[in-house]
């Protein structure tokens, strides 16, 4: 009987010494540090040119990182630049061609006033004046088809040109694509092409993300829900591991609204629950954090 009650005591003590070992957690929930990553395409096909890219490099959003060889668009906006020339050329003189037809007219005219006034007086047969009118009438019509004729072509030459334009339009737009930007500021991530290569449409030439305004996806229950909210400032913990930790402010900047199964790898406060929310926590990174790391986050 002693020797029960013994064993009683040493057990009991045990359990009190392993309960008062364990650590109070920190945290509230767990997730992983992510950036937003960008992958540049080629939107030209050519040999590039230049190609001034490598992993780890920093950059700036609008900085020129390569060129695709531009000769053949530069060759075609030059042809069509000669062919507005001649378009523009063919254009007719309106005035000038149908200064003849107008001299005509007009003396048409004169005649037809001075025979009425001869019929008038008895001095000419009437025919006499009825076909000075015929040709005066013959003569506008004359002057009305080839002003018309004139407009038409001139209106025609002046869409070929109008067509031209937008055509040239387009190949600059393309001359411009040939020029390789960084679309935002950050730190290449991967580099998947060399200078010299020949790359075409939609080939991806780099990835690039922003680790400076970072973010960490974290998972919450549904009983944590009601303590968070947009904009809400919280403590976010980066582990190294062996006890090395670096503390960040926060900023929740979005909830999701649909639930899902609890990941294998993220560890919630209540991890019986089967179904987590996500959420997404702005942090400043100062260079130490980096993506895929993980963290802790504090409500």
């Amino acid at each position: 009987m002693r020797t029960s009650k013994m064993t009683f005591a040493l057990a009991t003590v045990s359990l009190l010494v392993a309960a008062c070992g364990e650590k109070e957690k920190t945290y509230d929930a767990t997730g992983t540090f992510e950036a937003t990553e960008t992958t540049v395409f080629a939107e030209q096909s050519g040999t590039l040119l230049t190609f001034d890219v490598n992993e780890g490099d920093e950059l700036e959003a609008g900085h020129e990182v390569g060129l695709v060889d531009t000769t053949q668009i530069w060759l075609k906006i030059q042809q069509l630049g000669a062919t507005k020339e001649v378009y523009r050329s063919q254009k007719p003189d309106m005035e000038r061609q149908i200064a003849v037809t107008r001299q005509q007219l007009a003396k048409a005219q004169q005649e037809e006033r001075r025979y009425r006034e001869l019929v008038a007086d008895g001095a000419a047969p009437a025919k006499m004046h009825d076909d000075a009118v015929n040709q005066v009438k013959v003569l506008q019509s004359q002057l009305e088809a080839q002003i018309s004729s004139l407009a038409t072509s001139s209106q025609s030459l002046d869409k070929q040109v109008a067509a031209t334009d937008v055509q040239v339009k387009q190949l600059a737009d393309q001359l411009e694509k040939c020029h390789i930007f960084a679309p935002t500021k950050g730190t290449i991530l991967e580099k998947y092409v060399e200078r010299g290569e020949f790359v075409t449409v939609g080939k991806p030439l780099f990835k690039i993300a922003d680790t400076q305004d970072m973010f960490m996806r974290a998972y919450v229950t549904s009983g944590q829900l009601e303590h968070i909210k947009l904009g809400q400032k919280v403590k976010v913990t980066t582990n190294y591991g062996d006890g090395a930790r670096k503390e960040y402010d926060g900023t929740i900047t979005w909830i999701s609204s649909r639930s899902e199964f609890t990941p294998k790898t993220i560890l919630t406060d209540d991890e019986r629950a089967d179904l987590v929310y996500a959420v997404k926590v702005a942090v400043k990174n100062d260079g130490y954090i980096k993506i895929g790391m993980y963290g802790e986050l504090k409500l």
